[in-house]
């Protein structure tokens, strides 16, 4: 296994210095954030552009790996969170056109992997929701597929804020919809893991490394608190809104020994790479870092 962080706190920025400063303090692979470039509002934790997909050249985006590889850096994958079940026909298109242009560039890389949602309309069901995916994924994950590329759905519900409640904006966040996904796309898709997302839903850790451990193709380490006043106040029908709180690794209810335990077990050797959504270390690059740091030595001594 290798550690490493997903670059995307670090929306100001350039990817060199992210980079040498993760080398510097013994990390070994970068998750890095491929938002397309944007001047307007964006969703907290995404609009960071550390490669503009846009306007990469095939040699140019040779050239990164090499320079990254030069500081003792992989690229674990290529990072973009949109939704592409959005409601929205405009914008789904818009957010779909951009994967698009992110899977060839991790094809260019020689990036083997793309991490995405899958997606999710709040207002709908999921087994309506499911029913769009058929009609909307097969085409993306056959470009995928013929660049060479898997994509790796994240396991979170996309539900932190009142305008993604009652549904949230992704749906692959159960083991009932994972089991439909692998039955559909397995050997294309399969499982961007954060134990976070099981906390809150009081899902079994263990059972879920143990069912869905052999389809993980990359792994999140990010750690959720639960308020329990909050919890008491709102309900568990608010859907974890107002009561869970993202934390940095050992400062939450993740268990990190069973976690590492899991991935070991199931035969999982990729990297594990700190994903920070973490208000107690934001304002500042430094303060970002001290909670990369934080992280890096909670997770170190597993990590081998």
């Amino acid at each position: 296994m290798k550690l490493g962080v997903l670059t995307a706190p670090f929306a100001q920025t350039p990817l060199g210095e992210v980079a040498g400063w993760a080398n510097s303090v013994g990390f070994e692979a970068l998750e890095i954030a491929c938002w397309p470039k944007t001047s307007g509002a964006t969703r907290r934790y995404a609009g960071t552009s550390h490669i503009d997909a846009d306007g990469t050249s095939p040699a140019q985006a040779k050239e990164i790996v090499a320079s990254l590889a030069q500081k003792n850096l992989t690229v674990s994958g290529l990072g973009y969170y949109p939704n592409p079940l959005h409601p929205d026909a405009a914008h789904r298109e818009a957010v779909i056109g951009h994967l698009k242009k992110v899977i060839v560039l991790a094809a260019n890389m020689g990036v083997p992997v793309v991490n995405t949602f899958c997606g999710g309309d709040a207002s709908k069901t999921v087994d309506v929701n499911w029913q769009d995916a058929l009609k909307i994924w097969p085409e993306i994950v056959a470009y995928a597929r013929g660049h060479g590329v898997k994509l790796a759905f994240e396991n979170c519900p996309m539900i932190f804020s009142h305008d993604e409640w009652p549904g949230g904006h992704n749906i692959a966040y159960s083991p009932q919809v994972w089991r439909r996904i692998l039955e559909t796309w397995g050997g294309d898709v399969g499982m961007n893991f954060d134990p976070s997302h099981l906390v809150w839903q009081m899902i079994d850790q263990a059972r879920f490394i143990r069912e869905f451990g052999p389809y993980m193709l990359h792994v999140h380490a990010k750690d959720l608190m639960i308020d329990h006043d909050g919890l008491y106040e709102r309900g568990i029908l608010s859907a974890g809104i107002g009561w869970q709180v993202p934390r940095m690794p050992g400062l939450g209810d993740v268990d990190w020994s069973g976690f590492f335990s899991g991935l070991y077990r199931a035969g999982y050797d990729g990297s594990v790479i700190i994903e920070h959504e973490d208000r107690r270390f934001e304002g500042s690059d430094d303060q970002v870092k001290r909670g990369f740091l934080l992280a890096r030595d909670v997770l170190r001594p597993f990590v081998k």
